[in-house]
């Protein structure tokens, strides 16, 4: 339980909640992640939930995101000592002001200090720094999901600790919405924070052709290659399989992330170059077929790639260039250069990407930040020698201008 200071509870805002707990991945297709408590027992209530969402054709990956968010939770409730069935709004509101406090803390190293706090100790964390609003955003929709499902089973709490916003109690969001207004930064639940809309960061040409110079191996390049001329997410191009790729008509077939759907791509011819010398360069080494990943690890035995060591391939090349992009980056990147040329239509784009609305292509049309500051530079240079050039008094009559540049420079003839 909390210490006692001063006349009343020590503030759970700066709480230390130990790393107990894990999401186990068991690599089961009925149940690909699980929920473990402090003894290592599965968290039942979690499992229902997965199950529920596996149910609704959410995906595995979504139950991951999903499980790290609840894992977060029931931390935080091990480290107050309150069952999850018992929490209340004060319970969510202190893990609300955690989550912006002290919730991000250094992982504690396998050599741990003898003064390590105990459970449920309170003080200031050593490194300890907020979540991201995005973070906060997702976790504050998961819990509410959580308790409304259990709210609904009658295996939870009536009162769902995470509710929403009083603006929200009589009904759905923008249910008397004008659709000739635009919609308001409106929150859906009470502790969910604002979301600030951000314009996708896409990686200049200088910078891509210096990441891409430094990757170590064709397979890499073949990646990058696809990323940034499909537009494809880091997984989606990751679920192609060999037969799936079609250098004929420049084509791969990915599956999309959201629906699960199979959907061509068009690639760029170098993307398909650098493919095929990573075909031979594995030759005789990873198993032959159609339905096999087209991608795979270099290092023997070969093994099925994955995200994660995708992620990690890029972050190694980024430190040694000194440049800070990311993987997802590609895909902006795609995507403002198939927005930048005029003869391919908006939605072409948006089938490419594979955007539900079109509004949300059309954040690629916003001009990017180091565009505007390279042309801005330039208009000003334009600017100050304009005003030098209306400085100088033009020559009067019988002047030769050759001659009046020998005595004064070149500026007097203007």
């Amino acid at each position: 339980m909390l210490e006692i200071v001063g006349e009343g509870l020590a503030d759970r805002a700066r709480l230390v909640v130990p790393l107990v707990g894990r999401l186990f991945g068991t690599g089961e297709v009925s149940e690909p992640y699980r929920l473990l408590d402090v003894a290592g027992d599965p968290v039942e209530s979690v499992s229902e939930f997965f199950r529920e969402l596996q149910a609704a054709g959410r995906s595995a990956s979504t139950a991951r995101s999903y499980g790290m968010d609840l894992l977060r939770w029931f931390r935080f409730l091990w480290a107050v000592g309150v069952r999850w069935d018992r929490a209340t709004r004060v319970e969510a509101r202190d893990f609300s002001r955690w989550l912006q406090v002290t919730g991000r803390s250094p992982r504690p190293h396998w050599r741990r200090p003898a003064d390590e706090p105990a459970v449920g100790s309170v003080a200031a964390a050593p490194g300890g720094m907020a979540y991201a609003v995005s973070v906060r955003a997702l976790s504050e929709s998961v819990l509410r999901g959580f308790y409304d499902f259990h709210r609904d089973c009658g295996t939870g709490p009536i009162l769902n600790p995470f509710p929403l916003d009083r603006s929200r109690r009589g009904g759905r969001a923008h249910a008397h919405h004008n659709p000739m207004e635009p919609y308001r930064n409106e929150r859906a639940g009470l502790y969910r924070p604002v979301v600030p809309s951000r314009i996708p960061r896409s990686i200049p040409d200088a910078e891509f052709n210096d990441i891409f110079a430094r990757l170590p191996s064709h397979r890499d390049r073949a990646l990058v290659a696809f990323y940034v001329s499909t537009g494809a997410r880091a997984s989606e191009l990751l679920s192609v399989t060999s037969g799936g790729a079609d250098p004929g008509r420049q084509l791969i077939t990915v599956v999309r992330k959201g629906s699960g759907a199979a959907q061509q791509l068009p690639a760029s011819t170098d993307a398909f170059v650098w493919l095929r010398l990573y075909q031979l360069e594995m030759d005789g080494v990873i198993p032959p077929g159609r339905g096999q990943p087209l991608w795979w690890t270099l290092r023997r035995p070969p093994r099925p790639l994955t995200y994660h060591a995708v992620h990690r391939m890029f972050e190694r090349v980024n430190e040694r260039a000194g440049t800070a992009a990311t993987l997802h980056a590609l895909r902006h990147t795609a995507a403002y250069r198939m927005a930048e040329d005029p003869a391919l239509p908006l939605t072409d784009v948006q089938l490419v990407l594979g955007h539900a609305q079109l509004s949300t292509t059309q954040i690629y049309l916003t001009p990017r930040k180091e565009d505007v500051i390279r042309r801005l530079l330039t208009h000003h240079a334009e600017q100050s020698q304009r005003a030098a050039a209306r400085a100088v008094p033009p020559l009067a009559p019988g002047y030769r201008p050759e001659t009046m540049e020998v005595l004064f420079g070149k500026n007097i003839s203007r």
